[in-house]
């Protein structure tokens, strides 16, 4: 990407997903906005807003110069035979037809934005004449990129109706547009079409409350505004929404084989959740969403039946998948004899490969497959999956961090997307910036793996990527380790930490446990119980089925199960027994990576002094010259 790539306005949906349905005129347009305009401009095209789902061309936002409508229309002068206020009488090979005045029709959606955007008393005016209007510009226009100004200036001098309904600093011509333009002529075209300008430039904050209101697709943790009575709407004063590379991501996927490497907090389960929401509305055939979490799945669920999609989205983990896929087509499961030296969930993925291999399961019965963290899954399954994707569509998402891989170590060192059959070549995304952690989470974790955390940028795009994770430069507290000499201390001091924590205003459900052995889950879920504490072993009985994340308790899972997920607070008692003696120290140290990345905001760590995660953890944390961060 060169220098000036770097500061284009960005264009939502990206460019090339959308270039080939647009007209020729909204594709000139398209890369003139995208040429000329600096770098903080933000662009749409197509997407719908509001409760009634609009669709203007463009929707220009701009810090300074607020919001701007264009509608592009590709007719000549010669076509256009008698305008008024509300329709455009023009001949076409087919004869006369009647079109919309494009201007009434930006302005029509203007209105609608502006009336959206009203309800949000941080975005208004709260003194003076324009008490309770828009803090900010607002201004609508058309474009005609095949009619020059001067033959509308000519017609406009025989017909001056046509100036009134055509206001000239409301239109851009074919020659205002050329790719000749100076860049500074063209954005004050632009400018021109607001008759005022007023106020502060727009905040980040400011600009996120407008998308949050505009798009509630992109909303993190909030329903639609279209599921609340249109006369109440209740804007919360903190909002969460898509940053704008995770939603150019999330529009510019389109079918075919897909894959998004990203570190940890970088939105992937978010963009697969927006993904969702858009096939369940555009598709008809069955969507499948496979992951290998449990807990991940049952969260997945929960959020799309919340979105109102549930229903036309199948979410399973990869075992119960399968095992539903055998029920279905009356397949028994293999015997014992069968499985020879494979285990149960082994034998019966195999089973479900060999009967879709000889017709008895049908192939390609989804309209689209997506898999959410996708370094867990094994190459036969991925030789599965991606035989169950309608050929029509092959529309296949693989999302994958190699970072937080934790299964398999000895299938990762050879592991090749084309050789599963996911055919990704230049359809491969990267995403670096970790949203989720605040720049102290992040250090620490990244500086306890950073043996583990080498990044392998520049391979083949074929192949897995490990990806230095990047901060987005959120701040916070730096984690706290506490050295306790026993566990039973360990889950003595977590219970008064989480009450105080629930004291100063952590609801119970934004608090999460995470353990690495069941006797600790056992002690802790014991000790909670006596003092009061609400708790919710996740991984106990249902293996996370019923996982409910609204429920008020604070949360109790495995460091494997955590993944996917993420709770404000993040408490990790039982640093002494790590690294397990039963496993790889490599592995272990990706699973207490995987485990403090799930913290939003806080990370307590508590231990002993004598294992080797601790003390690493302790000098880590110490480099960053805080040592009352280091108790006991």
């Amino acid at each position: 990407m060169t220098s000036n790539e770097h500061c284009r306005a960005t264009l939502i949906p990206a460019f090339s997903t959308v270039s080939g349905r647009m007209t020729p005129g909204e594709r000139r347009f398209a890369e003139r906005l995208q040429e000329k305009l600096e770098q903080d401009y933000l662009l749409w095209y197509n997407i719908p807003v509001g409760i009634r789902h609009l669709h203007p061309d463009f929707i220009i936002l701009h810090p300074l110069r607020g919001i701007m409508v264009l509608e592009v229309k590709d007719w000549t002068f010669e076509q256009i035979r008698q305008i008024n206020h509300d329709n455009f009488t023009l001949l076409m090979p087919q004869g006369e037809i009647q079109a919309r005045n494009p201007l009434t029709q930006a302005r029509q959606y203007l209105m609608e934005i502006v009336n959206q955007l009203q309800r949000d008393r941080q975005l208004v005016q709260h003194s003076g004449h324009f008490k309770d209007k828009l803090a900010f510009p607002y201004s609508y226009g058309v474009v005609f990129p095949n009619i020059r100004r001067a033959a509308l200036e000519k017609v406009a001098i025989s017909e001056p109706i046509v100036e009134t309904l055509l206001p000239p600093h409301q239109v851009i011509c074919q020659d205002e547009m050329a790719p000749g333009v100076d860049p500074e002529l063209f954005q004050e075209r632009l400018w021109n079409l607001a008759s005022y300008h007023f106020g502060e430039p727009l905040t980040p904050s400011q600009i996120d409350r407008i998308r949050w209101n505009l798009f509630p697709e992109i909303r993190i943790d909030h329903p639609p505004m279209d599921s609340q009575p249109v006369d109440q709407p209740e804007i919360p004063d903190i909002l969460r929404v898509m940053n704008i590379q995770q939603e150019q991501l999330a529009r510019s996927i389109g079918d075919g084989h897909r894959v998004i490497h990203g570190v940890a907090g970088s939105g992937k389960t978010m963009i697969l959740t927006y993904r969702c929401i858009h096939l369940a509305k555009s598709m008809q055939r069955p969507i499948l969403v496979l992951c290998y979490n449990v807990s991940l799945a049952a969260m997945l669920r929960q959020r799309l039946h919340a979105e109102g999609v549930g229903d036309k989205v199948e979410i399973r983990n990869i075992h119960k998948w399968c095992r539903d896929l055998l029920r279905r087509y009356n397949i028994p499961p293999a015997s014992g004899n069968e499985l020879g030296g494979e285990s149960y969930f082994e034998g019966m993925i195999r089973l479900v490969s060999e009967n879709v291999n000889n017709g008895r399961i049908p192939a390609g019965q989804y309209g689209a497959v997506l898999i959410d963290e996708g370094h867990d899954f094994k190459p036969e399954w991925y030789q599965l999956v991606v035989q169950m994707v309608d050929p029509e569509t092959e529309s296949l998402l693989v999302l994958y961090d190699d970072a937080q891989s934790i299964y398999e170590k000895r299938s990762r060192r050879s592991f090749s997307f084309k050789r599963v059959g996911v055919k990704a070549q230049g359809r491969t995304t990267i995403l670096k910036i970790n949203y989720r952690n605040t720049e102290e989470i992040l250090r620490v974790a990244s500086g306890f793996a950073e043996d583990l955390l080498k990044p392998t940028e520049g391979r083949d795009d074929d192949l897995p990527v490990l990806i230095s994770p990047e901060t987005a430069g959120r701040h916070g507290p730096l984690p706290q380790l506490v050295m306790l000499p026993s566990f039973s201390q360990e889950v003595k001091h977590l219970a008064r930490y989480v009450r105080q924590a629930n004291e100063l205003g952590t609801p119970w459900n934004e608090i999460g446990i995470i353990y690495r052995v069941n006797f600790m889950a056992e002690q802790i879920q014991s000790h909670f119980q006596q003092e009061m504490i609400p708790v919710e072993w996740i991984n106990k009985g249902s293996g996370g089925q019923s996982y409910d994340p609204s429920h008020q308790s604070v949360k109790l899972v495995t460091m494997h199960s955590s993944k996917g997920l993420e709770f404000p607070v993040v408490c990790i008692p039982g640093l002494g027994f790590l690294p397990n003696s039963k496993a790889e120290p490599e592995d272990e140290a990706r699973l207490l990576y995987v485990a403090m990345t799930r913290a939003i905001r806080e990370l307590h760590l508590t231990g002993d002094r004598t294992s080797a995660f601790t003390r690493r953890l302790k000098k880590v944390i110490e480099n960053y010259g805080n040592d009352e961060s280091v108790q006991g």
